[in-house]
C-alpha cells in the first residue's frame, strides 16, 4: 500500500520559516522523483519543488524560488521542504507527490511540473502564514 505522510505544517508569521517532511512507503522511493505542490484556497494547485530520484537535479516554481529548499534523504525514504521568507500568499494546503522517473537507455528525464505526470499523492498539509 503506498503511502505518502506529510508533517511539519501549521501557522507562521510573514518572514518565518516552516520544514515540511513527507514520508513515503509501499513503492520503490529510490526510482521515484519526489515534489511538492500546494491549493491555496479557492485557487488550482499549483507546483512548488520537485527533485529527481538521486537528489542531484531540484525544481522550483518561479514563485518560490530562492525562499524553498526541496532535499531528501534515500535511506530513510523522506523528502522535505524547508519554506523560508514566508508570505501570506504561501498560504496554502501542501501536498506531497511522487512520480516515477523515466528512463532512456543510460539516460533519465528530470521531474515534470505537470500535475498528471505525478503517480501518488499524499493527503496534504495545510500551511498558513499571517501578515
Amino acid at each position: 500500500q503506498v503511502q505518502l505522510v506529510e508533517s511539519g505544517g501549521g501557522l507562521a508569521q510573514a518572514g518565518d520559516s516552516l520544514s515540511l517532511s513527507c514520508s513515503a512507503s509501499g513503492f520503490a522511493f529510490n526510482f521515484y522523483a519526489m515534489g511538492y505542490f500546494r491549493q491555496a484556497p479557492e485557487k488550482e494547485r499549483e507546483f512548488v519543488a520537485a527533485i529527481d530520484w538521486n537528489g542531484k537535479t531540484e525544481v522550483y516554481a518561479d514563485s518560490v524560488r530562492g525562499r524553498f529548499t526541496i532535499s531528501r534523504d534515500n535511506h530513510k525514504n523522506t523528502v522535505f521542504l524547508q519554506m523560508n521568507n514566508l508570505t501570506p500568499n504561501d498560504t496554502a494546503i501542501y501536498y506531497c507527490a511522487a512520480q516515477k522517473t523515466f528512463w532512456s537507455g543510460d539516460r533519465y528525464y528530470p521531474p515534470q511540473r505537470e500535475e498528471e505526470e505525478w503517480d501518488y499523492w499524499g493527503q496534504g498539509t495545510q500551511v498558513t502564514v499571517s501578515s
